[in-house]
């Protein structure tokens, strides 16, 4: 017990110091004012360590305080570097935004990049995003992902991911010690195990459902026969400008910030392709570059606006499983090279040897790839086997 108590602090009115004992003492002064000094060994040397006015600090606190500092000089650590690291040193939501904001920089999908942080404004700033970054656990990281590991593996691991590269870049900057997401990742259950595959529509079943889906005119099924009729990822063709349209050259630029890649990709259009972007020149907006326009003014389709248009008509299958169905197609009904599909797919070369050394981006045998594709959808195409679309 110290030498000092509460009703005696509150009366003391006299200037002058009154120790606690073990280095604790209250400073009265000549005006009434009272403070809280720790008089403590640092490094062979006495020294005063301010903690705070009597106002804002009790008795008890003041001595928590005192023992704090105490245990941080053991420990080889000036309290008052400590507290002022602490000022610098931002909370995890704060060190989130500021990686986010830097990535942001180089962001090549502005889809991506608005869930990047949504997610963890959904699961893991609720948790523990007002802690200091550096107050960041195992436990904390644990119990945020494990209210939705098994019942939204992908969401789950995705969260898991940013959490991580925010706690690396705080490591870097020097606010934290290294974490080890080892231990998280064992302390979980095992997810159930997932096929890697989005859900296809089986290629031979186009044509009869690109005759149901073109019964009814809309901007979300023409968005979509699009879609399948140039094998382009939905972002792609949500985000289409009718600059990026050359109907004459029957051609569709994609600028490199809307492609997953990060290069611009040129979609040669079959006529049925073209046929798609005429009937969608008829639905035009007037002051909109937006080829296929969403409900808001100047804003695009979402992505729910194609996969309710599949939903709408009883299909179990995914947007992006067109891809698939299209990739499916050339290797089993056509002689082209796989290289020419993967082209047509805009598929990086994950080689980066080989992806240096390619000068090619295959645009004529594409053209005659995506014709063929075109036919065949639209049930014109003779047997494909004998189509000369040959290397």
């Amino acid at each position: 017990m110290g030498k000092l108590n509460p009703l005696q602090v509150r009366n003391l009115k006299e200037p002058g110091r009154y120790s606690d004992g073990d280095g604790l003492i209250l400073e009265v002064r000549p005006g009434g004012s009272k403070s809280w000094i720790a008089r403590l060994q640092a490094n062979g040397r006495r020294r005063d360590y301010g903690l705070g006015s009597f106002k804002d600090i009790s008795l008890t606190e003041a001595r928590d305080k005192a023992r704090e500092y105490r245990k941080q000089l053991r420990a080889g650590v000036d309290p008052l570097e400590a507290k002022r690291l602490a000022r610098e040193i931002p909370t995890f939501k704060a060190a989130a935004k500021e990686y986010h904001e830097e990535w942001r920089r180089r962001r090549r999908n502005a889809k991506h990049e608005a869930q990047w942080l949504s997610s963890l404004e959904a699961y893991a700033f609720p948790r523990f995003g007002d802690l200091r970054v550096d107050q960041v656990g195992n436990g904390h990281v644990r119990d945020a992902l494990a209210d939705i590991w098994l019942t939204k593996p992908e969401t789950a691991r995705r969260v898991r991911q940013r959490i991580g590269k925010v706690l690396d870049f705080a490591h870097g900057k020097g606010w934290r010690a290294a974490f080890a997401m080892a231990a998280v990742n064992s302390s979980l259950p095992e997810q159930p195990s997932k096929t890697g595959r989005f859900e296809a529509m089986p290629y031979a079943r186009i044509p009869e459902f690109l005759e149901t889906l073109t019964k009814r005119l809309s901007v979300g099924r023409l968005a979509l026969e699009g879609l399948i009729l140039t094998a382009a990822r939905s972002g792609e063709i949500r985000g289409a400008r009718w600059h990026e349209v050359d109907l004459e050259a029957a051609t569709w630029t994609v600028p490199a910030e809307r492609m997953k890649a990060g290069k611009e990709h040129i979609v040669p259009l079959s006529p049925a392709a073209v046929d798609v972007f005429k009937r969608a020149k008829a639905l035009r907006i007037e002051a909109s570059d937006l080829v296929f326009h969403g409900s808001k003014r100047g804003r695009p389709l979402s992505d729910m606006t194609l996969l309710k248009v599949l939903r709408d008509l009883k299909e179990p299958c995914t947007v992006h499983g067109f891809r698939s169905a299209f990739r499916d197609w050339v290797a089993e009904d056509t002689g082209i090279a796989g290289e020419v599909a993967e082209a047509a797919l805009a598929h990086a070369i994950p080689n980066k040897v080989e992806a240096a050394y390619k000068r090619t981006d295959f645009l004529e045998k594409r053209r005659k790839l995506m014709n063929a594709w075109g036919a065949y959808c639209k049930g014109t195409a003779p047997k494909i086997a004998q189509l000369a679309v040959r290397n």
